[in-house]
């Protein structure tokens, strides 16, 4: 039912694989593309009748432009693309739904640089309350951004600004062995606070920052708790992702999937203490405060 994919030759395939198995509808949430075969699959589902629907940002820093040209392009391939709307939100949630039946969660962009150079996550499930309810925030999101999750929203599904505070405050403060973060921003206050509290409780932290995944960009966003569940997103522990942005991860506790995650992490080598990190200041978080979780600027090529 799911799959975790982490590699960057898996990544790219699996989107359009999904694209290209869709037989009524595509829905799609996404922050940044610039990738013509993911643009071409959009297209030949178009052409053979599958509805296409994209939910795009207003805005990326450094990517105004391109924003308006995508939407502008999406749509003259029949494409029904909506912008997300709800002022003073930004939107930087990543995911896939095809024929109302399967859905990828995701962490990295539709571009060059996150199929071949970056550490990402890709979700690929069948849970249908997972499913159904991506559908719903895709619906909600584009119709009437801002109206709140409803009281019956699967608990897998945690969706910023929302929940995810009060949703990894709970996962944080349930760990009892270990944690180990895919994260180069971890850099909330409260979250650090509650680290550091689990930490003095005999909780074994280890975070991967930057450069701490041999080979790859730091990029994606991953949680591994106790070895039994695992939290994999767009969804950084700083304060403009936790506070003011439209994001979404999900929750993990498939044993194959978290097998797959332990064996990455191992790979990956120790992480870094929990010591080694710094808390935002008051003028670092204002200067942070952008759309995207990168602070290198993409390529011409991307």
């Amino acid at each position: 039912m799911e799959r975790v994919i982490l590699t960057p030759a898996e990544r790219r395939p699996a989107i359009l694989d999904a694209i290209a198995a869709a037989q009524s509808k595509v829905r799609l949430s996404m922050f940044r593309c610039t990738d013509f075969r993911v643009m071409d699959a959009l297209a030949a589902a178009q052409q053979r009748g599958v509805a296409v629907k994209l939910l795009l940002t207003q805005r990326a820093k450094g990517w105004e432009k391109k924003i308006r040209e995508l939407g502008q392009y999406l749509e003259s391939m029949g494409a029904e693309v909506h912008r997300y709307g709800l002022a003073g939100t930004k939107y930087h949630a990543k995911y896939l739904v095809v024929d109302d039946c399967l859905a990828l969660i995701s962490s990295a962009n539709l571009t060059l640089r996150y199929f071949e150079k970056t550490s990402d996550f890709i979700l690929e499930t069948r849970d249908a309350g997972v499913v159904a309810n991506l559908i719903r925030l895709f619906e909600a999101d584009t119709a009437t951004p801002g109206v709140p999750l409803p009281a019956d929203w699967n608990r897998r599904l945690i969706v910023g600004p929302d929940v995810s505070r009060t949703e990894f405050v709970a996962r944080i403060a349930a760990a009892q062995k270990s944690m180990r973060i895919v994260d180069h921003r971890v850099k909330d206050p409260q979250m650090l606070a509650l680290l550091r509290e689990r930490e003095r409780a005999g909780v074994k932290i280890a975070v991967y920052g930057k450069k701490s995944i041999p080979g790859l960009k730091s990029h994606g966003k991953m949680m591994l708790i106790d070895g039994a569940y695992a939290i994999l997103g767009s969804i950084s522990l700083s304060p403009p992702a936790l506070g003011n942005r439209r994001e979404l991860s999900v929750g993990v506790d498939d044993s194959g999937c978290l097998s797959v995650l332990d064996q990455f992490l191992r790979a990956a080598g120790p992480g870094m203490p929990l010591a080694s990190l710094k808390q935002y200041s008051a003028a670092t978080a204002e200067m942070d405060d952008d759309e995207d979780d990168d602070e290198e600027k993409e390529s011409d090529e991307d």
